[in-house]
C-alpha cells in the first residue's frame, strides 16, 4: 500500500479505539516526515542492517489503564504512510524494560525501513533498567499488577492495540503479524505463543529470558560464590582460564577457529583447576606485574560453568559455557558479564550486574537495601526457592504445551548463543526439549538453533543469523521451513568464515574432504559429538 493521505494521521482517525478490560486515556497522532536512520544488524537480531531514507510515518501514542489497578501504560506505534508492506511487526524489550527504550526503537526504525507497521509498549513501567520505582507497592510488598503487566498482560494489549490502529488508518488489518525480540524480548515472544497463541503468525524469540528465577539464580551465582568464598580473583585470571579452555576445546569440532562448538564436551573434559599456579601477565594489579592463577579463580570459573547449586551440590540451574566472556573484557559494547571484579584499589571486590542484584534485593528479599555480600549459601538457596514459588506464573514463561499456537498456524524460531554472557543457554535447550517431548511434531512449527561463539543477542566471534527472520516469513507465508541458516564467524586470524546454523538437535558439520572451512558449501547439518546432560 502506498500514498496514504497525511490527513489521516490525526487522533480522530483512532477515536473508536477500545481495549477489553481497559480504559483508553488518550490517543495522539503525529506525522513524522523525512525520517532517516542507519540501523545496524546488531540490534535487529535476525535481520540485516538497513538504511532508512526519508521515511514518512504516523506516530500514534496510546495511554490507557486497567481500572482498579492504578497503572498507566503507554504504547507507541509507527504506521508507514508510504509503502506499507501489509504486515505488522511488534517489538520487545530488554532487561527490566518491557519496551519503549533504545533497543526497541532501533528495531522499530528497521521495521519502518522494511515497510512494516510496528509497535512497542512500556507496560506502564517506563523505560529505565532499574525496577526499583515500580517493583514494590510498599515496603516488603511486590506490585503484582505491575509484574503482571511486565509478564504478559500488557503484551497482549500491545497486539490488540496495534492491530486496531492498523485497521483504523489503513481500512484493513494486517495480512500477517510478527513478533521480534531478544532476551526479555525473547521471553515476551514465548509468552505470547504460550498465552495468546492467536496474536502473532510468526514469532522470533531470541536468547529468551525464560525460567526467569532460575536463570537469575545462575547469573548471580558467580558473585554469590565469590562472596561466600571471601575471595575475588583478578579478571586476568578468569580470562586466562577461558582462553585455555578455548585453546583446548577449539578443535573438537574438527576446525580450529577460536570458537568452542562442542561446548558440552569441553565442559566435561576441561579442568580449570589444571591452570592453578600458572604464571600470567596481569594489568589489573597495581604495578601491572605477573600473578599466579589462584585456586579461587579456578573454583569460581568451575562454579560459573556448572551453574547455581544447593548446599549439597544439587544443581539449581545450568551455568555459562566454556568460551563465554565472563569478565566483560572482550564483550561487545553495551553488554555485561557476570564474573566481574573491580581491582582498582589493589584489592579486588565483586562487581555484580544490576540485573541480578535487583532481582535478589527487590524481588526475592523485597528490600532495596538488602545486603547481598553477606548472604549465606543456604539463605541464597532459600530465597531462590521462594522466588520460584512466587514468580513462576508471572515470569517462568516455560509452558511446553504450544498446541494452541500450533493449531492456530503459528510458527516460531529461537536461537541462543553458546557464548551468551547474560543468560545461560541451557534454559533454551531445556525448554525446546520439553516442547519436543510433549509434542513430537514440534519441528513443524517451532525450530531452535544454537550458535557457537555468539554472545548475548550479539557479540562474540560469531555473527548473528540475519537471514532468519526472512526465513520465518517464508515459513509463515508459504510453508518453507528453515532447514539451515547462514552465519559468519570471525576467525582469530582476521578472516571471516561463512557457515550455517542448524535446527536442534542437528549441528553444522565440516566436510574435511571439501577442505575449506571458510566456505559455506563445506558445511552441512548432521550430528557430531555427544550431548552432555548437565545442560538438559
Amino acid at each position: 500500500m502506498s500514498g496514504l493521505p497525511a490527513s489521516l494521521c490525526v487522533s480522530d482517525t483512532f477515536a473508536g479505539l477500545s481495549l477489553p478490560g481497559a480504559e483508553i486515556l488518550s490517543v495522539s497522532a503525529l506525522l513524522v516526515t523525512n525520517y532517516t536512520a542507519s540501523v545496524a544488524a546488531t540490534f535487529r537480531f535476525t535481520q540485516p542492517a538497513v538504511e532508512v531514507q526519508d521515511a514518512t510515518f504516523c506516530n500514534v501514542t496510546v495511554a490507557y489503564t486497567h481500572p482498579g489497578q492504578n497503572d498507566n501504560i503507554i504504547t507507541e506505534a509507527w504506521l508507514p504512510t508510504d509503502d506499507w508492506n501489509g504486515r505488522f511487526l511488534a517489538v520487545g524489550g530488554g532487561g527490566y524494560a518491557a519496551g519503549r527504550f533504545s533497543l526497541s526503537y532501533e528495531n522499530m526504525k528497521g521495521a519502518i525501513g522494511d515497510g512494516y507497521a510496528t509497535i512497542t509498549t512500556d507496560s506502564g513501567l517506563g523505560n529505565a533498567q532499574d525496577p526499583t520505582p515500580w517493583a514494590l507497592v510498599s515496603p516488603g510488598n511486590v506490585n503484582l499488577y505491575n509484574l503482571q503487566n511486565f509478564g504478559d498482560v500488557s503484551l497482549n494489549d500491545q497486539a490488540v492495540i496495534g492491530k486496531a490502529l492498523i485497521k483504523s488508518i489503513y481500512g484493513k488489518g494486517p495480512e500477517y503479524s510478527y513478533w521480534s525480540g531478544c532476551s526479555q524480548g525473547g521471553r515476551q515472544g514465548l509468552s505470547m505463543a504460550q498465552r495468546y497463541p492467536k496474536a502473532y503468525d510468526g514469532i522470533s524469540a531470541v536468547a529468551p529470558a525464560i525460567s526467569w528465577n532460575g536463570l537469575a539464580a545462575s547469573a548471580h551465582w558467580p558473585q554469590q560464590f565469590m562472596n561466600n568464598l571471601g575471595t575475588y580473583p583478578y579478571p586476568c585470571e578468569i580470562d586466562a582460564i577461558t582462553a585455555a579452555a578455548v585453546e583446548a576445546c577449539d578443535g573438537l569440532d574438527g576446525v580450529v577457529d577460536g570458537v568452542i562448538a562442542e561446548a558440552d564436551a569441553c565442559l566435561a573434559s576441561f579442568d580449570p583447576f589444571s591452570l592453578v599456579g600458572k604464571v600470567i601477565d596481569c594489568n589489573q594489579t597495581v604495578d601491572g606485574s605477573q600473578v599466579n592463577i589462584s585456586r579461587a579463580a579456578a573454583a569460581t570459573v568451575n562454579a560459573t560453568w556448572h551453574g547455581a547449586s544447593k548446599v549439597d551440590g544439587t544443581p539449581i540451574w545450568s551455568g555459562f559455557l566454556p568460551g563465554t566472556d565472563l569478565t566483560g573484557s572482550s564483550t561487545a559494547p553495551g553488554q555485561i558479564s557476570m564474573v566481574v571484579t573491580n581491582c582498582t584499589t589493589g584489592t579486588c571486590v565483586g562487581a555484580p550486574s544490576y540485573l541480578t542484584v535487583k532481582w535478589v534485593q527487590i524481588f526475592l528479599a523485597k528490600d532495596p537495601n538488602f545486603d547481598i555480600v553477606n548472604l549465606t549459601h543456604a539463605d541464597y538457596v532459600r530465597l531462590v526457592h521462594a522466588g520460584k514459588q512466587q514468580y513462576e506464573s508471572f515470569l517462568g514463561t516455560n509452558d511446553p504445551d504450544l498446541s494452541d499456537f500450533r493449531d492456530a498456524g503459528g510458527k516460531m524460531i529461537t536461537y541462543h548463543g553458546l557464548a551468551d554472557n547474560v543468560i545461560p543457554p541451557g534454559g533454551s535447550r531445556k525448554y525446546y526439549k520439553e516442547v519436543s517431548a510433549l509434542m513430537p511434531d514440534a519441528p513443524s512449527f517451532y525450530r531452535y538453533f544454537e550458535a557457537p561463539g555468539l554472545g548475548h543477542c550479539w557479540g562474540g566471534r560469531s555473527g548473528q543469523p540475519t537471514a532468519l527472520f526472512r526465513q520465518l516469513r517464508a515459513w509463515v507465508e508459504n510453508g518453507t521451513a528453515p532447514e539451515q541458516t547462514p552465519i559468519d564467524v570471525n576467525v582469530e586470524d582476521g578472516t571471516v568464515h561463512h557457515r550455517i546454523l542448524c535446527p536442534y538437535p542437528e549441528v553444522s558439520v565440516f566436510d574435511e574432504g571439501c577442505g575449506d572451512a571458510a566456505a559455506v558449501e563445506c558445511w552441512s547439518c548432521g550430528k557430531r559429538g555427544s550431548e552432555n546432560q548437565t545442560r538438559s
